[in-house]
């Protein structure tokens, strides 16, 4: 009779692996942990490429930025391209639907609010230089606006596969809108005349191939396709963020250059200082200081909420620039006020006879026999 041994269940030698395990880590202490070589050397070959140029990993981990779920090294979680931020900012629910970034949302609402004013205002002065370039401005700003709302709130979520294309269309109308605002730059020095067809279309053109240059790259890097890769955002780096950032440099010249060698008035260079400091101010913030901000006030909002708003003060000092610079000639415009010359109050009987026609509607014309000479200082 052969008798058998009996066995212990899987559980119990994982309990016992898991209570040597910890047994182990307190003789040795919770600072005792060394791990071994081959993980040592990839968290260390990972912290080599982070910080590097064009690479992204070290800015998505500190801003929530609406790339950085499309880019960077494969996630085990999810088996895609994925950077997480260590800290962003937590959900709304409304009406049974969760929205993302409630507070930047409501800064991208404000911010719309205030590009209609603006372009309401940029097309009521007929008569001012460049208004048709300006508004061309405001009118992608907007488009931009739209479409980083649609993206924070999560109208299009990460996991779609519309969410590359949205985020590609976002940072195209952002290199589109700074080239607009670039050469916007250089309408005040009537290099060209402003509004005509030649002024109009090359803004025009301009910006739709920044855009196209800019959506092509972002969404080839998304796919991989092309030779790009996600983990590989050199190409994405220098289109979307270095090419800006030349374009906006070069505006902010231009306009300090009109200033100083065409306007006899120095105080609009104030409108250029502080809408300097806001847009710097909002880059700081967004890239250095958004875990920071977002760990001290309970995840209720994150820098990306704060960098909205300063980018709508930059932009809002843009407008008060054009507007503080240019005139309108009043001879020709058409104002929003209606009957500008409305007549208060009827004169009274006895004074309205007291004219050189006399009393009568068929006295004889005072300009009769008068030399035909125009009261013009032009002599004719």
């Amino acid at each position: 009779m052969s008798t058998q041994r009996p066995r212990l269940p899987p559980q119990a030698f994982l309990a016992a692996k898991s209570f040597l395990d910890a047994l182990q880590t307190t003789l040795d202490g919770p600072n005792e942990y060394k791990p071994s070589r081959s993980l040592s050397s990839h968290h260390s070959n990972q912290a080599a490429a982070m910080g590097g140029f064009g690479d992204f990993s070290s800015i998505c981990s500190e801003a929530p930025l609406p790339l950085c779920p499309l880019v960077g090294d494969i996630n085990p979680i999810t088996g895609t391209h994925y950077t997480q931020a260590n800290c962003y900012a937590r959900t709304v629910e409304v009406a049974n639907t969760i929205i993302f970034e409630g507070a930047a949302g409501f800064a991208h609402i404000i911010a719309l609010i205030m590009t209609v004013i603006m372009i309401i205002h940029v097309r009521s002065k007929f008569t001012a230089v460049g208004r048709k370039e300006i508004a061309t401005f405001f009118y992608l700003y907007g488009l931009l606006t739209i479409c980083s709302l649609l993206i924070d709130c999560g109208v299009v979520p990460p996991a779609s596969g519309a969410y590359a294309y949205f985020v590609a269309v976002q940072l195209g109308l952002v290199s589109a809108t700074c080239i607009c605002l670039m050469i916007n730059g250089f309408v005040g020095f009537q290099l060209y005349e402003d509004g005509t067809t030649l002024s109009i279309w090359l803004l025009r053109v301009c910006s739709l191939a920044m855009f196209i240059i800019s959506f092509a790259v972002s969404l080839l890097t998304f796919k991989g396709w092309a030779g790009l890769s996600p983990d590989n955002t050199i190409g994405l780096f220098v289109v979307v963020y270095v090419f800006s950032a030349i374009f906006i440099f070069v505006y902010i010249v231009m306009l300090v250059l009109l200033v100083l060698g065409t306007l006899q008035e120095r105080w609009p260079l104030l409108h250029i200082i502080f809408g300097v400091l806001a847009l710097v101010f909002s880059q700081v913030i967004l890239y250095a200081f958004s875990e920071i901000i977002c760990d001290n006030v309970a995840h209720y909002f994150d820098a990306l909420f704060l960098s909205t708003l300063l980018n709508l003060l930059a932009v809002m000092l843009v407008y008060k620039f054009w507007d503080a610079i240019t005139q309108e000639d009043l001879e020709f415009s058409v104002g929003q006020r209606q009957n500008n010359w409305e007549v208060k109050a009827l004169l009274p009987e006895e004074d309205r006879r007291e004219t050189m026609y006399m009393d009568s509607d068929y006295a004889t014309s005072t300009y009769l026999n008068q030399p035909a000479q125009r009261g013009s200082v032009y002599g004719y």
